[in-house]
């Protein structure tokens, strides 16, 4: 694919990206994904067969954003307990966040679609973050900023916690004192006093 080809694909995802975060998945048709780009429908097809394509390439420009900007503002002097903090404040303003969020789409795609055995975006990202997880619990207890006896454990729970937060936030709605209180859990049981 040449640079133009390859600029206007990532026109399309990320003009795509906010009509999949104002409509949600279910709703969208390849129709308004061509209308907010204002390109021909041939043109649209030609890089893509269906909506359920496009928001494939959405997830993945998104959790590359999401990566850099985590690993952008991590310090090199940084302690685990304070990579941790930070990883968490990025959490909780990500459940609190109304609008410019992908989170209702991205369920609503994964709820719709029998789960693929490979290229799974959602089932990749959880397991890629409970993998950093453990590494960061692993590091923290061997500095003594952490307290734990199963690394592995402790991160998949942290992860399935922040993953049901995300979903009480989407469907029933959920306060930063909620958020709040998960966090300083998840501190307690690693024997971090914040």
């Amino acid at each position: 694919m040449g640079e133009k080809s390859v600029q206007k694909k990532r026109y399309i995802v990320e003009t795509a990206r906010k009509v999949f975060v104002e409509k949600g998945f279910k709703k969208v048709t390849m129709k308004d994904i061509v209308e907010a780009c204002d390109i021909s429908r041939g043109g649209l097809y030609l890089y893509f067969e269906n909506t359920g394509q496009i928001f494939q390439e959405v997830l993945k420009l998104e959790s590359e954003e999401t990566d850099d900007v985590f690993s952008d503002s991590i310090k090199e002097d940084a302690t685990a307990v304070d990579i941790l903090l930070l990883f968490l404040r990025e959490q909780k303003k990500e459940l609190l966040r109304k609008k410019d969020t992908l989170i209702q789409a991205i369920y609503e795609y994964y709820f719709e679609n029998p789960l693929p055995k490979k290229n799974n975006h959602l089932k990749i990202q959880f397991d890629s973050a409970v993998k950093v997880m453990e590494k960061l619990i692993e590091m923290g207890v061997e500095t003594g900023e952490f307290v734990c006896e199963d690394c592995a454990g402790t991160a998949r729970n942290i992860m399935y916690v922040l993953e049901g937060l995300k979903i009480s936030a989407q469907c029933m709605g959920i306060s930063s004192d909620a958020v709040d209180r998960e966090i300083l859990y998840i501190l307690r049981n690693l024997g971090v006093e914040e």
